[in-house]
């Protein structure tokens, strides 16, 4: 697979700030195409313009909406298929289904790859994706993955503060690769939130291992959808003595009412990326700090068309 056009970027109609910006880095505009939905609900796709022989990049997240996201998506796909496209460069900022990625019970399904397997079949030709909630997902596709990273966003913002007295805490054991990470690069020492789960929506009970006494303590994840785990273990390093405490994670996609509990909560500030679009849920939030993955991603783009590495990314 090798690109040697200027290449064509289209939106889907997931995240379009995100998508302008980064056109506007890449100084195209973003490629025509209609999208619409007929009465009964099915989704339309039509190009505007010509894309035989080009390399083209569909930029979607799946998320808030996933059905209809993921659906959309595959359809975009499958009319640059029928248009010749050259090449098709899924950018997933936010991957949906994720988080079920493995059989940890009988007779569930594994989403994660079900939705690798319909990109795939889609006619996708390589991804585009960023903090994957496992490595391992990579693995289940049989395409280029290009696998980014938010945390050093994250952590260049993390590093204007004072971080001599601090310490990073994993709020699960699901998150501890990440909160070593973000330890390791921030050069302070990390803990472990243990919590004990009897449901997906119901913790039983929680155990800090690590101190976290005296200390201001960042817990840093990789997904943040509810709040709960963040509410819970912020309660738990404040019942262990920590000073502040603040939280820093990729994605966001604080659903129901998880920005009202973060504004109410011990946490002082909450820094994330725009993986996922602010929609009308974020208004009234004075603790959610925002950092773009526009540059990023326009980076990342602009190896793929050069054929140069990503890995320093």
């Amino acid at each position: 697979m090798s690109f040697c056009h200027q290449p064509l970027l289209f939106a889907g109609s997931s995240h379009p700030i995100l998508a302008t910006e980064i056109a506007q880095q890449l100084k195209i505009s973003l490629g025509q195409m209609q999208l619409s939905k007929f009465p009964d609900g099915e989704i339309g796709v039509q190009l505007l313009e010509s894309v035989r022989g080009k390399d083209t990049f569909v930029l979607q997240s799946i998320a808030l909406d996933p059905n209809f996201y993921l659906m959309e998506l595959l359809i975009i796909v499958d009319a640059l298929k029928r248009a010749s496209a050259r090449n098709i460069v899924a950018v997933i900022p936010y991957y949906g289904y994720c988080r079920q990625d493995r059989k940890d019970k009988f007779d569930v399904s594994i989403t994660a790859k079900l939705v690798a397997n319909l990109l795939v079949e889609a006619g996708i030709t390589r991804i585009l994706t960023m903090d994957l909630h496992v490595d391992q997902l990579q693995g289940f596709f049989d395409i280029p993955v290009d696998h980014l990273s938010g945390r050093q966003l994250l952590i260049d913002e993390l590093q204007k503060l004072d971080l001599t007295n601090s310490i990073v805490v994993a709020p699960d054991i699901g998150s501890v690769k990440t909160a070593r990470t973000f330890a390791s690069q921030l050069s302070v020492d990390f803990a472990i939130v243990d919590k004990h789960r009897k449901s997906a929506i119901e913790v039983v009970d929680y155990h800090l291992i690590g101190d976290v006494n005296g200390k201001d303590v960042l817990l840093a994840d990789d997904i943040c959808s509810t709040g709960a785990t963040l509410m819970s273990a912020a309660k738990a390093c404040q019942e262990k003595g920590a000073n502040r405490i603040f939280a820093a994670f990729t994605h966001g996609l604080l659903v129901d009412d998880s920005v009202k509990q973060i504004e109410n909560s011990l946490l002082e500030i909450v820094w994330m990326t725009n993986t996922i679009p602010h929609t009308k849920r974020l208004k009234e939030a004075s603790k959610l700090k925002t950092v773009s993955i526009a540059s990023l991603l326009t980076h990342a783009i602009q190896c793929i068309v050069s054929d140069e590495s990503i890995s320093s990314l």
